[in-house]
């Protein structure tokens, strides 16, 4: 994967995804102009991938996922993660879909391919019924292979890393799933060795992640907001190079300070703590106000 050296990193509006309302909230949308650029990046030129343009505006996408398309901005994420086409690229935990949506069928169209993993089992009898529905539910999504294409499906698992073949991704794509892996030691270390060894020299790994900044991370990021350095300095010990950094997933309305962590926020909308009923009562006004969290969207680089 080769890409272009700019001297500032700025992602373009786009007239197109405005009109498939894409934009950002007023609050926010001020930050989707500002990028902090590491030391030394590299990146794409922003242009306007027509083909992806349309999957992002598809009739494959639930309503639910294009309602957080304000949010999670994915024509501006996948352009500055240096989606293209032709690209293996591999998902890890793609749970209910935003992100498989948009890059299978991205995939399928432009001669790539796209893998997802660490979904539940669809045999194991270990496995709950909770995890079943959900394996069910994702297989029936990416049915139509008219739409999605061949989907392919690697094992992945915090305690073991992600088993793929070494050196086949092009981009390997973990969102909001870094806090979850936390509280078991040594896995965040196993799992970025195992995304590393599975990227090609030159590919890229992006990363979505709540950020706890500036506020001080909790202990294994119970609230769900992890560290930007915390974040960095795993990759680095995994062998990979920080690209560039963006603010297109910043919300400066997220105080961070939330009665049940960020799962308070949309979309999860917490009002009691995990594992309770919900609390009927409970205002979730002021924390529909600030939308969803505030992001890091990081690159990063396998050294060729």
């Amino acid at each position: 994967m080769t890409f272009r050296s700019i001297n500032t990193l700025r992602l373009v509006p786009l007239a197109a995804a405005a009109a498939l309302a894409l934009a950002a909230p007023p609050a926010a949308q001020a930050q989707d102009q500002s990028l902090r650029q590491a030391p030394h990046a590299q990146a794409p030129s922003f242009t306007e991938d027509q083909t992806l343009i349309a999957i992002i505006g598809g009739p494959q996408r639930a309503a639910a996922n294009t309602a957080r398309d304000a949010w999670r901005h994915p024509l501006e994420s996948l352009t500055f993660w240096g989606l293209q086409p032709g690209l293996t690229v591999l998902e890890i935990e793609p749970s209910g879909g935003y992100w498989t949506e948009i890059l299978a069928p991205y995939a399928a169209k432009t001669g790539g391919r796209y893998v997802a993993a660490g979904l539940p089992s669809a045999t194991d009898p270990a496995q709950s019924e909770r995890a079943h529905k959900a394996r069910a539910a994702f297989d029936a999504k990416v049915a139509d292979k008219a739409v999605f294409g061949e989907v392919a499906y690697a094992d992945f698992d915090e305690a073991a890393g992600l088993k793929a073949a070494p050196a086949s991704a092009d981009l390997v794509l973990t969102a909001r799933n870094i806090h979850d892996w936390m509280s078991a030691p040594g896995a965040v270390d196993r799992d970025f060795a195992s995304f590393a060894a599975a990227l090609k020299p030159g590919g890229v790994l992006a990363v979505e992640e709540h950020r706890a900044d500036p506020r001080p991370m909790v202990p294994d990021a119970r609230d769900g907001y992890v560290s930007e350095d915390y974040v960095i300095d795993a990759a680095k010990r995994a062998g990979l190079v920080l690209d560039a950094r963006s603010e297109v997933n910043a919300n400066p309305r997220d105080g961070k300070s939330h009665p049940f962590g960020v799962w308070t926020l949309p979309p999860t909308r917490r009002s009691a703590p995990s594992g309770q009923p919900a609390n009927p009562s409970f205002d979730h006004a002021r924390y529909d106000a600030i939308g969803e969290s505030d992001r890091m969207t990081l690159r990063f680089r396998k050294p060729m």
